[in-house]
């Protein structure tokens, strides 16, 4: 049923995306939402286990889409989105060290699942 979601979800923002005839960078960071969505339900289906980068990664792709629209709806007065940006881009930067961790976590201590399946 969440795969099924994600797609009709996807669909539905396309055909919205077709309809007005253009696809702004922030409806393209949508699209990477739903495709990473998907991407992890496939690999729950396949290995039985969430992989928790892949939910750091839709956070990733959700905070660049709110800081692209917030830098584009202060465009004007660029002043007004300072702090804004700061603590979006902040948390950006947290959650690739948080990925980074957890990537060097699992090759130096591997998990036993992993183990069994070599």
């Amino acid at each position: 049923m969440i795969g099924g979601a994600i797609v009709w979800s996807a669909g539905y923002a396309f055909i919205g995306m077709a309809t007005q005839g253009h696809a702004s960078i922030g409806d393209i960071l949508l699209l990477f939402i739903y495709l990473e969505l998907g991407a992890m339900v496939g690999i729950y289906f396949k290995t039985n286990h969430m992989p928790v980068r892949f939910l750091i990664y839709v956070a990733m792709t959700a905070l660049t889409r709110l800081l692209i629209s917030d830098v584009q709806a202060h465009h004007d007065n660029p002043n007004t989105a300072d702090a804004s940006i700061v603590v979006v881009s902040g948390a950006i930067l947290l959650l690739a060290l948080a990925t980074l961790v957890i990537r060097f976590g699992s090759s130096k201590f591997p998990s036993r699942q992993a183990d069994r399946r070599d």
